[in-house]
């Protein structure tokens, strides 16, 4: 079989007859235009086989990222996948820490392209005095996010191990607490 087009029923993905497959199966505009801006300047749309059924066992998905003028994508990192990112606007100040906590960082422009490799923290902020837009895509069908202050601050973890760990009081710990909350 050269593909597999979702159809979930019951919380599964089960394969569509092929010879029902169209091209609307194969092609997704869910991404012609930027999201709504969050306080941090930032906005993406994620794209796996959850939206887009034809990228169903090929083992990729991506994502569209938009800047405001100074915006960030947090710290963050991927447990199941490598990401490759490409500038289509702007000018947007990218790297990534390796296990040894070296940082490789520096400011790309439209055109430009950074691997983040599979785990490693990484991180995004327009530098530009123009709004910026990446895309960027993942050698996984589900490549997981885990944003550093929403992991560290908005978890359980106990108070008493994050104010030693950081060195905060607890007025500080609990300011970062709220701001970072899921709810």
């Amino acid at each position: 079989m050269d593909y597999c087009i979702a159809i979930s029923e019951d919380n599964k993905f089960s394969c569509k007859n092929s010879s029902l497959a169209t091209v609307e199966d194969f092609t997704f505009s869910g991404i012609k235009s930027a999201g709504n801006f969050k306080a941090t300047g930032f906005t993406s749309m994620g794209v796996n086989s959850n939206v887009f059924p034809g990228l169903n066992t090929l083992g990729v998905s991506f994502v569209r990222a938009d800047f405001d003028v100074g915006g960030v994508n947090v710290p963050h990192f991927h447990p199941r996948a490598t990401e490759v990112a490409i500038v289509l606007e702007g000018k947007i100040y990218s790297g990534f820490v390796d296990t040894k906590n070296k940082i490789f960082a520096k400011v790309l422009e439209k055109g430009e392209v950074m691997v983040f490799p599979r785990g490693l923290v990484h991180f995004q902020m327009n530098v530009g005095d123009v709004p910026a837009t990446i895309f960027g895509s993942f050698d996984s069908q589900n490549p997981g996010l885990m944003k550093i202050p929403n992991v560290v601050f908005g978890s359980e973890i106990k108070d008493e191990l994050l104010e030693k760990a950081f060195g905060l009081n607890s007025k500080e710990l609990s300011k970062l607490k709220k701001r970072f909350s899921p709810s």
